[in-house]
């Protein structure tokens, strides 16, 4: 109790600037989300629509996936020669139109050209958005709002999970992408709200290092955090990307009840990586983010083969605390560790080549659930157990690093 009070006395002494960041950047997130696992609770209806499996369409994700890397090197360099705002502004826009496209296309090959789009815009969000904001906080707040940063991805899960519940059957999957478009009103937020990152204003007029020779300097700490992301985008699309299609297809549930899970799924989600945040200054990033996924190994067998309504209630929420809660501890620790010259570009390059890396996770568990006849429950927790104990191990001979931001 007396954490939070402190963190709460903490965030009312901020500013104002770096409190609209946060909420900027969050809600950038938060955006970004919703409008990714709106196709997640869409495969089946697409495939049917296209005269496609599920395993055809689910190619969506992993175009979007797959192009967020070159988006993050892109708009990260832009963002580190002409702001986080004004390219963080942009990405949103694009986004957004391309979310609109979605609902127009006449085909399965025009879909995933423009969701491959999608993903190039969306890669360009998240380091924009996590370096303006660390960048313009005090360091002892940076473990909680990384935590709340990073609770804006289940948050937008969570709003696509209530939209998909309320209006799917009423309108279809075109009409479902059209709310994407929304958006892009919010750039008239942080065009009216937010400021610059104050470490950029700083160092606007220096000379700026050669991009592949500042990368090049920095490469061996760069394989280290693209592995550690690859296996972070395998917990957390492992454990959501697919997770309505098993509740479709092997617990037979409706449009309805799958939604109210996936909900039961994201609130656990908020709750974990808000709640794991405030632990972060105390335990630190490694430390924190190891416990997150030591949680998920137990829950693993009530979260796939219960097959009650109650018990696989229960199993969402506990998975969704333990994996975003590892999650939480991610902006903070990539941008503590990131070259302070490519702040706006790194966290969003090595993050975006994990989720590269690990773009295959939900086709290969759509192969491996169709090698097994239908058998979701195995797919979801195999690819879980493995990929926990991988990150447990990888990170805790990490390097951590809590000092200023330069």
């Amino acid at each position: 109790m007396g954490n939070g009070m402190g963190i709460l006395a903490d965030y009312q002494g901020l500013s104002r600037p770096q409190r609209t960041a946060i909420w900027a950047s969050y809600l950038g997130w938060m955006l970004d989300a919703f409008d990714y696992f709106l196709l997640v609770f869409m495969l089946k209806a697409i495939g049917e629509s296209f005269g496609a499996s599920i395993e055809q369409v689910s190619e969506a994700l992993f175009l979007t996936l797959a192009a967020r890397p070159a988006g993050a090197l892109v708009f990260g360099w832009l963002g580190d020669r002409f702001g986080r705002r004004p390219i963080l502004m942009l990405v949103i826009v694009l986004f957004s139109l391309m979310s609109g496209l979605s609902g127009l296309a006449g085909s399965l090959p025009q879909l995933l050209l423009i969701r491959a789009c999608f993903g190039f815009a969306m890669g360009g969000e998240w380091g924009l958005g996590a370096s303006l904001v660390m960048e313009t906080i005090p360091a002892k707040m940076r473990g909680p709002v990384s935590g709340l940063l990073q609770s804006g991805y289940p948050m937008g899960y969570l709003v696509a999970s209530l939209v998909y519940y309320l209006f799917f059957d009423a309108i279809g999957w075109r009409a479902m992408f059209f709310i994407g478009v929304l958006p892009a009103l919010f750039v008239l937020f942080i065009r009216l709200r937010v400021e610059e990152s104050p470490t950029f204003a700083a160092r606007r007029h220096e000379k700026r290092p050669a991009v592949i020779g500042e990368l090049a300097k920095h490469w061996k700490l760069a394989l280290y955090l693209i592995v550690l992301m690859t296996a972070m985008n395998f917990l957390s699309h492992g454990t959501g990307d697919l997770y309505p299609t098993f509740l479709q297809k092997q617990r037979g549930f409706d449009t309805h009840t799958t939604g109210m899970l996936a909900i039961v799924l994201n609130v656990g989600s908020i709750i974990g990586a808000v709640g794991f945040g405030q632990f972060q200054e105390r335990m630190g990033r490694r430390r924190n983010l190891a416990l997150a996924c030591v949680l998920v190994i137990p829950v693993i067998p009530l979260w796939a083969y219960s097959t009650g309504l109650l018990p696989l209630a229960a199993g969402a929420f506990l998975m969704g605390l333990a994996v975003q809660g590892a999650w939480g501890n991610i902006p903070a620790y990539l941008n503590e560790l990131s070259p302070p010259a490519l702040r706006a570009m790194f966290p969003g390059l090595v993050y975006q080549l994990g989720n590269l890396i690990a773009s295959r996770v939900s086709p290969f568990q759509a192969g491996v659930a169709a090698g097994r006849h239908g058998d979701y429950a195995y797919a979801l927790a195999s690819v879980t157990l493995v990929t926990a104990i991988v990150i447990i191990a990888w990170i805790w001979f990490g390097p951590e690093r809590r000092e200023e931001l330069e």
